[in-house]
C-alpha cells in the first residue's frame, strides 16, 4: 500500500542536515520529494556512485542553476503543480533567488511554504550564523545536560537540528497541508530550531514550576543525579542504563542487584543518592554488560544496554521490529511512525545529484526540446 502522504508533491531546495531530514520524513511517508541541487554540483563524468547522504533516500534529484532567472523560473513551474516547498536558507536568501514565499504562493495559492532556520525569520539573532549547540543553549536545553561541575555536554546535534528542527518542519508542513485541504489556501510555516528546542523542554518547565526541578545541572531525577536514573559501567568497560523511577520498578532494581535490604522510602532522599550511586556502581562492575542483560532483560527494572550506533541494528528487539533496514549495504533507521493500513516505506536509496532532472521535468510538462535547450544553456544539469 502507498504511504499516508501518497500523491503529495514537495519541492526541497537542497541544504544541509535538518531540512533534508524533515523532507526525508515526508518522503518516507510516501510524498514525492524533488530535491533541487545546484547545477554546478552535478558530477558530469566518471562512474556513477551511490550517494551516502541517507537523508536524501526516497527522493528525486534535479540540478538547476538557481542563481539565474531562468533557473528560478524552472523551479516556479514545478511549484505550480506541487503541494509544498521547503527550504533551510538563512533569512532573505530564497527571496534573493526569486523563490521567496510571496512569489511562490502567487504561482500556487494552495502552496505550503516551509522555511527552517536556526533563529527564525525575525528577532535580534535572525541574521546571525549558528549551529545546533547555539540554538539549544539559548533555549535553555543545553544548560542541564552533563555532569555536575563539568561543562554542559552537546547531545550530538539531535535536539536542535533534528528534534526541534527537521521533525517540526515535517509536522508543520503536514499541518499546513491539512488546513489547506479545508481552506484552499496556502501559508508560510516559520520553523526555528531555537523555538523547537524550547518546545522540547515543556515538561521540565512544568516540573520547575511545581518545585520538583532545580535549575542547576545534575541535581534532579532525570539529569543523572539520581542513582536510579543513570548509566553505569560494567565489568567489560561497556555501559548499561537504569531508569527505575516508579516505586515498583525501584523495588525490582534493588532485588536484582542484591540491595533488597535498602529502605524503599529513601528513594527520593537526595542526601542518600551519592551513597546509593556508589553502591550500584560497584555492583554493576561485577558483571559484563551481556551478563546484566541476562539478569534484567524481560523485567520491569527499566533497563537497557547502552549500544553504539554500529551495535544497535543487531539487537534482537530492533531486529524483530525491523527498526533498522539495510539498503545497498548501508544499515539505516527505518521509516517511523508505523501505520497499519498505509505504511511508510523506504522507496529508493539516495539519488545521485541531478539524477532525475530530465525525468522530473518531463513529468511536470516540459517538452524534450525545452529540456535540451535548458541543458545546453547550463540552466539545468
Amino acid at each position: 500500500m502507498p504511504g499516508p502522504l501518497d500523491g503529495i508533491k514537495i519541492i526541497e531546495l537542497a541544504g544541509l542536515g535538518p531540512c533534508p531530514f524533515g523532507a526525508m520524513v515526508l518522503a518516507d511517508m510516501g510524498a514525492q520529494v524533488i530535491t533541487v541541487v545546484r547545477a554546478e554540483s552535478v558530477v558530469g563524468s566518471g562512474p556513477p556512485r551511490p550517494s551516502m547522504e541517507l537523508t536524501n533516500r526516497g527522493k528525486a534529484s534535479i540540478g538547476v542553476d538557481l542563481k539565474s532567472p531562468q533557473g528560478a523560473e524552472v523551479v516556479l513551474k514545478l511549484v505550480e503543480k506541487c503541494d509544498a516547498l521547503v527550504e533551510g536558507f538563512r533569512p532573505g536568501v530564497a527571496e534573493r533567488l526569486g523563490l521567496g514565499p510571496e512569489v511562490c504562493i502567487a504561482r500556487n495559492e494552495r502552496l505550503i511554504y516551509g522555511r527552517m532556520t536556526g533563529w527564525g525569520q525575525s528577532g535580534p539573532y535572525a541574521d546571525m550564523a549558528g549551529h545546533d549547540i547555539n540554538y539549544i543553549a539559548l533555549a535553555g536545553a543545553l544548560h542541564g545536560i552533563g555532569r555536575k561541575g563539568d561543562n554542559p555536554v552537546p547531545p550530538m546535534n539531535l535536539v536542535g537540528d533534528f528534534g526541534g528542527g527537521g521533525m517540526l518542519l515535517a509536522f508543520g508542513v503536514v499541518c499546513g497541508l491539512f488546513e489547506a485541504a479545508k481552506s484552499g489556501k496556502g501559508q508560510v510555516v516559520d520553523v526555528a530550531m531555537v523555538d523547537g528546542a524550547a518546545l522540547l523542554t515543556t515538561m521540565i518547565h512544568s516540573m520547575m514550576a511545581i518545585g520538583f526541578w532545580n535549575d542547576e545541572k545534575a541535581t534532579n531525577v532525570l539529569d543523572g543525579a539520581a542513582h536510579f536514573y543513570d548509566t553505569y559501567e560494567t565489568k567489560d568497560g561497556k555501559w548499561i542504563s537504569i531508569g527505575s523511577i516508579e516505586k515498583q520498578f525501584y523495588a525490582e532494581l534493588l532485588r536484582l542487584t542484591g540491595l533488597e535490604g535498602m529502605e524503599l522510602s529513601h528513594q527520593m532522599d537526595r542526601s542518600k543518592w551519592p551513597e546509593m550511586k556508589d553502591n550500584l556502581a560497584k555492583i554493576f562492575k561485577t558483571k559484563t554488560r551481556d551478563e546484566w542483560c541476562n539478569v534484567m532483560d524481560g523485567t520491569d527494572v527499566c533497563f537497557a544496554p547502552v549500544l553504539s550506533l554500529k551495535e544497535a541494528p543487531n539487537h534482537p528487539h530492533l531486529v524483530h521490529r525491523q527498526t533498522f533496514v539495510e539498503v545497498e549495504g548501508i544499515a539505516q533507521p527505518a521509516p517511523a511512525p508505523r501505520f497499519s493500513r498505509t505504511p511508510g516505506t523506504l522507496s529508493s536509496p539516495p539519488p545521485l545529484a541531478g539524477q532525475n532532472t530530465r525525468e522530473i521535468l518531463g513529468e511536470f510538462g516540459f517538452k524534450d526540446s525545452e529540456i535540451d535547450t535548458l541543458a545546453s544553456a547550463q540552466i539545468i544539469a
